[in-house]
């Protein structure tokens, strides 16, 4: 089905008021545009693993609503350049100028699904569960992942450096504890390179169950891995479950959540284990290297692949 997208250039300012307009117009769903950066609630309740680095916020947004495209729509879009005036009565609104454009119904879901192809790590092969595996190749395991609608198909830079450093620093028959698990990638490799038991945490409950699926569609024995969902840094309850004496702790996450994630993980660290961390953008490389010191880790490597920098603790 095709549509007529309409998006209104306004302020920041008066973003409330125009989609409240178009509700109460019948318009039904609007689409927001702009360089706000969030705040730290937004980020509490919102699932993003690496978040986009906006350009200045000058204060312009772009507000856009969908109208079928076969339909006459010229008395609305009337009554909303109206609105539009009389908002300015009370609020800057800007430009306030409609410009017209045309989409169409895609299935997001699954399209994406033409990109992630085959790759490998080193000796791994990562490949997606609909797609053969290639020939040939010397590898030490193959793992098959599904993301579904959660964060992890092993192809962004962060989750390649915490791979390589899981194949440098894991012990066989080791205890890994993968904190923001997401797919569940690295405790399915964790595992198949020889981990005795994986553990996951992610405050999403999709990827809770993204987790389950990948360790089926490996074969893996469901004893060996367990995944809850909660906030390790501030539940206690959590913190329990999960339990101590880790070989490695793994953490794909953020630099803003790996920096109050660090005192609380030499706890669940035993004698000279492991901390691999990554998502963290190389502006912020300083503050989380200052926050696990500050935990009592020995950093041991600080490895960078573009931007993005993983870094490496051991708690002697």
């Amino acid at each position: 089905m095709k549509w007529k997208k309409y998006t209104i250039h306004a302020t920041t300012e008066a973003e409330d008021f125009i989609s409240s307009m178009l509700a109460d117009l019948g318009v039904e769903g609007v689409q927001i545009e702009d360089n706000v950066p969030l705040s730290a609630e937004d980020k509490e309740k919102m699932y993003i693993d690496i978040l986009p680095e906006l350009p200045p916020d000058e204060g312009a947004a772009d507000i856009s609503f969908f109208l079928d495209a076969e339909g006459e729509h010229d008395a609305l879009l009337k009554q909303v350049q109206e609105e539009l005036e009389g908002l300015r009565l009370f609020v800057d609104i800007g430009e306030g100028t409609i410009s017209q454009g045309e989409t169409e119904d895609t299935d997001w879901i699954n399209n994406w699904k033409q990109y992630f192809k085959p790759f490998s790590i080193g000796d791994i092969l990562i490949k997606p569960t609909w797609e053969k595996a290639e020939n040939g190749g010397n590898y030490r395991c193959v793992v098959e992942i599904d993301p579904g609608t959660s964060f992890g198909t092993g192809k962004h830079e962060t989750t390649r450096l915490c791979i390589q450093q899981i194949q440098k620093y894991l012990e066989p028959q080791a205890k890994v504890l993968d904190v923001g698990c997401g797919s569940g990638i690295l405790s399915v490799i964790c595992l198949k390179l020889g981990a005795g038991e994986v553990v996951g945490t992610d405050i999403d409950p999709l990827c809770i169950s993204a987790s389950h699926e990948n360790m089926e569609v490996n074969g893996l024995p469901k004893e060996h891995s367990r995944f809850y969902q909660g906030n390790l840094i501030d539940d206690p309850k959590l913190q329990g479950q999960v339990g101590q004496g880790y070989g490695i702790v793994v953490a794909n996450i953020l630099a803003d959540v790996i920096i109050p994630l660090a005192p609380v993980v030499p706890a669940h660290l035993e004698q000279g284990g492991i901390f691999i961390t990554s998502g963290i953008i190389d502006f912020k490389e300083a503050a989380v290297t200052a926050a696990i010191r500050d935990a009592g880790l020995a950093i041991l490597e600080v490895v960078r692949l573009g931007e993005w920098v993983c870094i490496t603790a051991r708690k002697d």
